[in-house]
């Protein structure tokens, strides 16, 4: 920058720092503040950044360029001496042209890049025959020179011109160039490789670095003082909340920092509320769980005495008439009796089904033989699966659940109706559906189908498909309505159970 640059800002180097003590003030006053210290480091992060860009540009512009198109120039310069001496060399050959392998040939090519380059050769130079690689070179070749190279010169024989490109090699930046050499020889072209030497830093290149060093420390001073600062204190508040096991947090101490001391401060407030709001929440949760199981048990309740008074209604009413009837309907009323008592035991049955504890065994099994056994106890069954295919379940819990949904599904197909045992598997996952050709599940039911003593028929206990769900979720699998039905379409229940790979 010039001295109109300087004068622009307000005269000589010394003058504008008066300028900026108004600025500088507020933050010395304040040095204390987190957010002060953070607003610096970001003013000297945003100061080291604007020249590390600038020295960026300039070292792109002053030095890379130029050392990329001096070293281009040099090794275009070879190429053309080589292509001179080459002409004079194929002067009045018509051919033919020699084979691949000619050692003569080679011989006469590395003499006439002697007598072609000037003292103090490029880094190599050479000349490359199409399909056979480089004829002849005079130089030292770098590692990771090779690759590029063939690509340099098969588009300058392409394009029958002077071709330039740059490979990054063991001794560094190399520019290179290639030119096809015409005569008696087709696909001969001759190359140069000139390393890219660098040029010594301007001035203003240096300036810049020291300027970027000074920012650099400055900001690992500040940054430094700040970690150990912070850390130790909280450090400090990390041990006293590691040492709280239960109960309300502990009491923090302040530290001195603002920001800091405005956190332990809400953390305080916060131990303090959550406190309160622990003990209001045992509270509660006390309540709810009390009123759960009394909501539960008073549904069960319910549900157990409507199922029981039912059948006691119907035993009660058949006596009565069995006391004022002759003897044909005492018998009638007594086989009623015992259909209602049967009835009374089935609920009880399942009443201890679902109190039972069930530990999934899972075995691995042939998925058609066994829906095929499982169908055997329901005549009507249709047994859809792949045969041969072995999955790995709980053949008793599943058995089990099978026979609720099937006994469900023949109870709710018309007569002479079809129902399907379908299975599947995708991955590792079984899929079995029960579909039946009924009229479909009622909307109203489809929210609670697996709660007990939900059912849809008059002579049904609801227990079914809950004891069914837990079944399978005993054995970690899922009973879902796949398709409740209606509009002429059966319901279809699906069993899904996945097991681990082994």
């Amino acid at each position: 920058m010039g001295s109109r640059g300087l004068s622009a800002l307000g005269g000589s180097r010394a003058e504008p720092w008066p300028c900026f003590l108004p600025l500088i003030a507020p933050y010395h006053r304040r040095v204390r503040s987190l957010r002060s210290r953070l607003a610096l480091l970001w003013l000297l992060s945003l100061a080291a950044s604007l020249a590390v860009g600038v020295l960026l540009v300039l070292l792109y512009r002053q030095s890379a360029a130029a050392q990329a198109g001096r070293a281009e120039a040099v090794a275009a310069r070879a190429c053309d001496l080589v292509t001179e001496r080459w002409n004079f060399y194929s002067a009045g050959w018509a051919g033919p042209a020699p084979p691949a392998g000619d050692a003569p040939f080679r011989r006469d090519l590395k003499g006439l890049l002697a007598m072609a380059l000037p003292p103090g050769p490029p880094l190599e130079a050479g000349i490359w025959r199409e399909g056979e690689g480089v004829l002849a070179a005079i130089g030292a070749r770098p590692g990771g020179l090779d690759a590029v190279l063939g690509d340099v010169t098969t588009e300058a024989l392409g394009e029958d011109r002077t071709a330039t490109d740059w490979a990054e090699t063991a001794l560094g930046p190399v520019g290179l160039a290639a030119c096809p050499l015409a005569g008696p020889v087709p696909g001969l072209a001759a190359y140069a490789a000139v390393p890219l030497l660098g040029a010594p830093g301007p001035v203003v290149l240096q300036a810049g670095l020291a300027v970027l060093l000074a920012l650099m420390l400055a900001m690992t001073a500040l940054l430094t003082w700040l970690q150990l600062s912070w850390a130790r204190h909280v450090r400090g508040i990390e041990t006293a909340l590691a040492r709280h096991e239960a109960g309300p947090l502990p009491r923090l101490a302040a530290t001195g920092e603002r920001e800091l001391d405005r956190i332990i401060a809400a953390l305080n407030t916060a131990g303090d509320r959550l406190a309160e709001a622990q003990q209001r929440s045992e509270a509660l949760a006390a309540r709810v769980a009390l009123s759960e199981r009394l909501a539960a048990l008073g549904r069960v309740a319910a549900g157990v005495a409507h199922e029981i008074r039912n059948p006691i209604a119907a035993m009660r009413l058949r006596a009565e008439n069995a006391l004022a009837g002759d003897d044909a309907r005492r018998r009638t009323a007594l086989e009623a009796i015992l259909a209602q008592i049967g009835r009374l035991d089935r609920l009880i049955g399942e009443l201890l089904a679902m109190t039972q504890r069930r530990t999934a065994e899972p075995e691995a099994v042939d998925l058609l033989l066994f829906l095929q056994s499982c169908a055997a106890d329901h005549p009507g069954v249709t047994v859809q699966a792949p045969g041969e295919t072995r999955v790995v379940l709980d053949p008793a819990l599943t058995r089990r659940a099978l026979d609720s949904l099937l006994t469900n599904a023949r109870q709710h197909s018309p007569a002479g109706g079809n129902v399907t045992l379908r299975g599947s598997i995708a991955g590792r996952t079984l899929r079995i559906e029960v579909q039946d050709s009924g009229p479909g599940v009622d909307k109203g039911l489809r929210g609670t189908l697996f709660e007990p003593f939900v059912t849809g028929r008059a002579d049904g206990t609801g227990l079914g498909l809950s004891i069914a769900r837990e079944l399978t979720e005993a054995q970690g699998g899922r009973l879902v309505l796949a398709e409740p039905g209606g509009d002429g379409r059966g319901a279809i229940f699906a069993v899904e159970i996945a097991w681990p790979a082994s």
